[in-house]
């Protein structure tokens, strides 16, 4: 039966298995001979099918018996998955009926929380009110013994208190209330020189958070400008110590820069004070020693001296410009211009590119390298710094400052421009230097200059973008300040209102559209997205910032609530979904104008408004007209 077996190989061919029988079998040659048997082979044949026979039944045998074994597994597998779901249905109840329970648990217990707050708030006011009350009686007293005025770790506490106590102190009667009142300014100015002496030993140890902390305390004081004044003033100890008062005046502004917006909450304005504090008496003062020596004995040299101090001055005016991003001085009136020539910029590549070509021709193999990196070099100085450089300079110059009215905006026409020139003189790079310096050390010191150049252009025009914005948004401001009328909002007469949305709204919206057209037409790529939703959401806070300086009758709520759908629609030409969702929040935001009392809380915990702070949603309840009814503060409380 083993010998049967072998002769079973794959791929089983009936022939070739016939053979190799009749071969094996003595004989039983294949193509006959003299030592043929045929009786020998039929013989061998037939005891050969009884062996076959033999192995089918028995294989036959094994098959029906893995057939009832598998049949018999399949029942028990089957059993077993309809109990393993029977298992999971039941688990699947219990889940439903755990999570209907949690549900149920949670909504008794924001029920809960809400009416916690609701106690709690009130509470709170009435806490703090108390607290204010024993304070201002020890002033009354005319002795401070709580722990918050005798101890000096808690200036922070004592000066939130004294602030408080000296507001209500200025709507107390002076007949009346003279002394106290003499106490609590006394107390006032104390704490405010205290804060401001902190402060300054604070900027002598370079302690920037406690800086900052101490910054934060004093903007709420009257003296909050005289912190800024001795900050200024600590800044510029040791700063100017060198000969060139220029160049030390345009390292502190930098480092300064660097750091005021750690510590002050307006850095642009205390930095803007600092510039001034700058040339109003230390550069004053310097000119005028430089420019008195001679005045009188040689004009010549007076007038030489006058020249070469207002060619510093302006140079280190543009230079803190630069590392500042602050606008300094008149910006120059452009007219429209660019100084960005497409005949210039095409003229120039065509005489590179033949000088290239003729590098190739002429130059020795060895010196090929350094005679392309030589036109290179030339190229970046005529094209990049002689013209392309001096368009931008000229172009941040041109761009108004942000409270300029009527605005002229030149500068997207010059990145409009210089992107295409970049496009340009990168293919150049590419097709006529690189074949001929692309296996030379060379190759990195190129790719090395190219790399410097464009990011200096970057930084200009990321610079000119930022301040065009600001310009942007100071157009809109001085429409907003000339159209908005406060009546918009809180009509005479509420059943006579006619308009669908205010003036303001509609030359806006007019704006925005133009300038959302303009910086599309003026880059490419994914500068038009990051370009757009910078504008967009500082066009959102300025209408949010710009809602929040009215009183809202129910009419004028409505008059808002289309006002912010135009703002909306006009927000949906930026196609970025970030500002559409700031400008949805916003709309849902205004529907709390207008909801009647008994549904602030179902509107303030909807989709849209759920996940904002409870202050944001506050400071808009508040501009209603009838927020201090007690139907209303009942229901927001």
């Amino acid at each position: 039966m083993a010998t049967t077996a072998e002769l079973f190989e794959e791929p089983f061919v009936a022939d070739e298995y016939i053979e190799r029988l009749a071969w094996r079998t003595p004989g039983g040659g294949s193509r006959g001979g003299e030592a043929f048997d045929p009786k020998r082979l039929l013989e061998e044949f037939v005891n050969h099918i009884q062996e076959l026979q033999v192995m089918d039944e028995r294989i036959q045998r094994k098959v029906e018996k893995l057939e009832q074994q598998c049949q018999k597994e399949a029942k028990e597998f089957a059993k077993k998955v309809q109990e393993l779901q029977k298992s999971n249905q039941v688990a699947f109840q219990h889940f439903q009926e755990l999570d209907e329970h949690i549900s149920y648990v949670a909504t008794k217990v924001c029920h809960l929380g809400d009416q916690l707050e609701g106690v709690n708030t009130p509470r709170q006011r009435a806490v703090e009110a108390q607290k204010l009350m024993k304070y201002f009686n020890e002033f009354l007293d005319g002795e401070l013994k709580s722990d918050v005025f005798t101890n000096s770790e808690k200036i922070k506490e004592a000066a939130d208190i004294i602030q408080k106590l000296h507001l209500i102190a200025q709507e107390l009667p002076f007949d009346r209330f003279s002394e106290v009142k003499s106490k609590i300014a006394s107390k006032y100015h104390d704490l405010e020189c205290q804060l401001i002496q902190e402060f300054t030993s604070a900027q002598r140890r370079g302690e920037i958070s406690r800086m900052r902390e101490v910054a934060a305390v004093l903007l709420h004081f009257k003296g909050y400008s005289h912190c800024v004044d001795v900050y200024i003033k600590q800044c510029q100890e040791g700063a100017f110590l060198r000969n060139d008062v220029f160049e030390d005046a345009a390292i502190l502004c930098q480092r300064v820069n660097k750091q005021v917006g750690e510590v002050f909450s307006n850095p642009e304005t205390v930095l803007a004070k600092l510039i001034q504090n700058i040339f109003e008496v230390k550069l004053q003062s310097y000119v005028k020693d430089q420019l008195e020596e001679h005045r009188k004995s040689d004009a010549e040299q007076y007038l030489k001296n006058l020249y070469d101090l207002y060619s510093s001055i302006q140079d280190l005016k543009e230079r803190i410009r630069q590392r500042t991003n602050l606008p300094l001085g008149p910006s120059i009136d452009t007219h429209g211009e660019t100084f960005l020539s497409q005949e210039v910029v095409v003229n120039l590549l065509q005489e590179t590119k033949q000088a290239f070509e003729r590098c190739h021709r002429l130059s020795d193999p060895s010196d090929l390298p350094k005679n392309a990196f030589r036109i290179f070099s030339m190229l970046v100085e005529f094209l990049c710094t002689e013209h392309i450089d001096y368009a931008l300079e000229t172009g941040l110059a041109g761009i108004p400052s942000s409270d300029s009215k009527n605005a002229n905006l030149y500068f997207l026409d010059v990145v409009h421009q210089a992107n295409t020139i970049f496009h340009l003189f990168d293919k150049q790079f590419n097709d006529h230097l690189m074949p001929l310096i692309s296996s030379s050390p060379k190759l990195s010191e190129c790719l090395q200059k190219k790399k410097d150049i464009i990011e200096q252009m970057e930084v200009k025009l990321d610079m000119g973008i930022d301040r065009t914005l600001n310009c942007m948004i100071g157009q809109m401001k001085h429409i907003l300040a000339a159209e908005q009328k406060k009546t918009d909002f809180k009509p005479e007469d509420e059943n006579n209102v006619l308009i669908q949305y205010t003036n303001a709204c509609v030359k806006v919206c007019g704006y925005v559209r133009k300038q959302v057209e303009k910086i599309r037409n003026s880059m490419d790529g994914k500068n038009v997205d990051t370009v757009l939703m910078e504008l967009g959401v500082r066009f959102h806070r300025l209408i949010y910032e710009h809602l929040q300086q009215y009183s809202y009758s129910c009419m004028g709520g409505m008059l808002a609530i289309c006002d912010v759908a135009e703002y909306r629609k006009c927000a949906k030409d930026f196609k970025i979904a970030l500002v559409l969702q700031l400008f949805d929040t916003l709309h849902a935001l205004c529907n709390l104008l207008v909801v009647a009392p008994d549904n602030l809380k179902q509107v303030c915990s909807g989709e849209q408004l759920a996940n904002l702070d409870k202050n944001i949603l506050h400071s808009f309840v508040q501009l209603r007209v009838d927020y201090r009814s007690a139907r209303l503060a009942r229901h927001f409380s």
